[in-house]
């Protein structure tokens, strides 16, 4: 990314602003001619997610008093649904989620039913997966009875919207507070979709729920595989997607859900340099043997000292492959060691490094980080 790369001048700017009010005056010529005014006057002070509120804020007094016209005023500006052939990686333009916010701060609380349908409207040009949170916690039981609907929608974003605005660690989004063995019979259903845009959020709402419980997750996992309602080469892609943070654990029922046996015998020896230095990198070199045939998982661990005797542990992968009986199969990777990372620090001293094969440590090495 470049040095002085802005996301929130890039996404929120004058000229969307523009063609946002754009929108509305080929609707109504009237619309507030002071909006773009308005909605700039603050833009330099505020971060991304301030600048989505902010513009909430400013279709406030741009739009009528009365919520249901004023969302009837915004679904006829809306310009046409995103391309319904493609099946991924189609986010629409973020000028559209101040409307998300206005729903709630407008809808929320008096015209629920009314707000959940302009999102189901929205998020078909972006999704409103933040927003619909708001409605989860204020008004779960009516929300989930139009995500039940919107389950079986024909607009692919509408159906993420029911994995994605469920997640429990959505990130970005605001916490619900609902049970997420609730979203479960949706996901069941979400689970065969031919979109990866849909089958992503799914998997990546399971690796949500497996941070807190693996079991119900694993239990699903098993279930759809049995079922054959998906793809064979697309469910494989999600399991392993869902599982991943449950493979960094070493949990054995997820690795052997993924073919991975957790049990299974082989020798693994690991070479490092006594020392390394900060700035530069350090070689991890190993060798496994097994005297059959096996898939394997290999992982490398990084056990960071810190000051005060405290540690931070890393999971990186390594390798995914297949040892042949009899054949030693030698890695190498050369894991770079920054003296300016802007997210952690690395601190001279011992450091452990250890090779974890199927989820389980295999053996484990001391490399001493120098200044």
């Amino acid at each position: 990314m470049a040095k002085n790369f802005s996301l929130k001048d890039q996404l929120f700017n004058a000229e969307k602003v523009s063609y946002l009010a754009g929108l509305f005056r080929a609707q109504n010529p009237e619309f507030d001619p002071n909006f773009e005014t308005r909605c700039l006057s603050r833009f330099p002070e505020l971060e991304l997610k301030e600048r989505i509120a902010w513009i909430a804020e400013c279709l406030v007094p741009a739009l009528p008093d009365d919520f249901p016209e004023a969302a009837d005023q915004i679904t006829a500006a809306l310009p046409p649904p995103l391309d319904p052939t493609l099946r991924d990686d189609d986010f629409g333009d973020f000028i559209f989620c101040p409307l998300g916010e206005y729903a709630v701060l407008r809808g929320l609380e008096d015209h629920p039913d009314r707000a959940l349908v302009l999102l189901e409207e929205v998020t078909q040009r972006f999704s409103m997966e933040y927003a619909i949170r708001h409605f989860l916690k204020r008004w779960p039981d009516r929300t989930y009875a139009r995500l039940n609907d919107w389950a079986e929608h024909s607009s692919y974003h509408v159906r993420r919207l029911v994995s994605e605005g469920t997640r429990p660690r959505l990130p970005w989004g605001a916490g619900i507070t609902t049970d997420p063995a609730h979203a479960l019979p949706l996901l069941d259903r979400l689970h065969s979709d031919p979109t990866r845009f849909v089958t992503r959020s799914v998997a990546n709402h399971l690796n949500d729920i497996s941070k807190k419980d693996a079991a119900p997750v694993l239990r699903a996992l098993t279930a759809w595989s049995e079922a054959g309602r998906q793809e064979p080469k697309e469910l494989a892609w999600m399991t392993k997607h869902a599982l991943r943070d449950l493979v960094k654990k070493g949990d054995p029922q997820a690795l052997r859900l993924l073919g991975y046996d957790p049990g299974a015998e082989l020798g693994v020896a690991l070479s490092l340099p006594a020392t390394a230095q900060i700035g530069e990198a350090v070689q991890i070199t190993t060798t496994l043997t097994s005297a059959t045939d096996l898939a394997v998982l290999v992982d490398y661990v990084m056990t960071f000292a810190r000051p005060g005797g405290r540690s931070r542990q890393k999971v990186h992968k390594l390798a995914i492959t297949n040892l042949d009986a009899g054949q030693p199969l030698s890695l190498t990777k050369r894991h770079k060691l920054p003296a300016d990372a802007t997210t952690y620090s690395l601190h001279p001293g011992p450091h452990e490094i250890a090779i974890q094969v199927n989820g389980i440590i295999r053996t484990r090495g001391i490399v001493t980080l120098t200044a």
